[in-house]
């Protein structure tokens, strides 16, 4: 796996050395929060990479069957050997050893020296969640029906039918009662259609809209 970070010797004396300690007991604090957030999801490792032979001082989440004491990863000695080397590399591809895919991210902890010395990585199990993708994917699907018109669920009101009306006018440049005998009735006949003629008072509505009489609007669904 690539997933942890590196640093160098450190070389500042007992100060440094104290510092270091102090900063790796913290970063295992984090490393314990973290894999508790998230059980049997991500994998929190932390990397003590003073020693790269060693560098695994804690991990939970056991997903990878690494144990403590176990070496640095080609990241790892790759941050070991580069002090120039990214602090952070967050969300890249990963593989775990029985071939479960990952998403990992690699923080890495410098001294006030700015030498890496430690590095915490999280190694999610993108596994399970792309068996729920699939599965969602196949819930949420549609199929086409082949409707002879179009349903919606949603209960039609008189505001929407006068929308439509203006909307069908000011489509064809002009008023509701500047349509034509044909363009009224067309619209009269998809109104019907779209189940707009069931909203209630849609006969005087539309009266009152086009400017024709209830027997006009009935003759136009003849």
């Amino acid at each position: 796996m690539t997933d942890t970070g590196g640093g160098a010797d450190t070389g500042g004396g007992a100060d440094t050395g104290a510092e270091d300690a102090l900063l790796l007991r913290e970063a295992e604090k984090i490393v314990t929060a973290l894999g508790r957030t998230f059980p049997g999801l991500c994998e929190v490792v932390l990397h003590d990479l003073r020693d790269p032979e060693h560098a695994v001082r804690a991990i939970e989440n056991n997903l990878s069957g690494r144990a403590v004491g176990d070496p640095a990863t080609e990241l790892g000695l790759a941050r070991i050997e580069d002090p120039g080397y990214p602090d952070v590399l967050q969300n890249y591809p990963n593989r775990f050893p029985d071939g479960r895919p990952a998403k990992s991210t690699s923080i890495g902890i410098r001294n006030s020296a700015g030498v890496y010395i430690a590095a915490i990585c999280l190694n999610l199990d993108v596994s399970l969640f792309a068996t729920v993708s699939r599965s969602l994917a196949r819930l949420v699907a549609t199929e086409d029906a082949g409707l002879p018109v179009e349903e919606t669920l949603s209960s039609r009101t008189a505001g929407e039918l006068r929308a439509l009306v203006e909307e069908f006018a000011a489509a064809r440049g002009t008023t509701p009662r500047g349509l034509d005998a044909a363009a009224r009735q067309a619209l009269v006949r998809s109104l019907k259609e779209r189940g707009f003629l069931q909203v209630k008072h849609a006969v005087p509505t539309l009266t009152d809209l086009l400017g024709v009489s209830r027997a006009t609007v009935y003759n136009y669904l003849r």
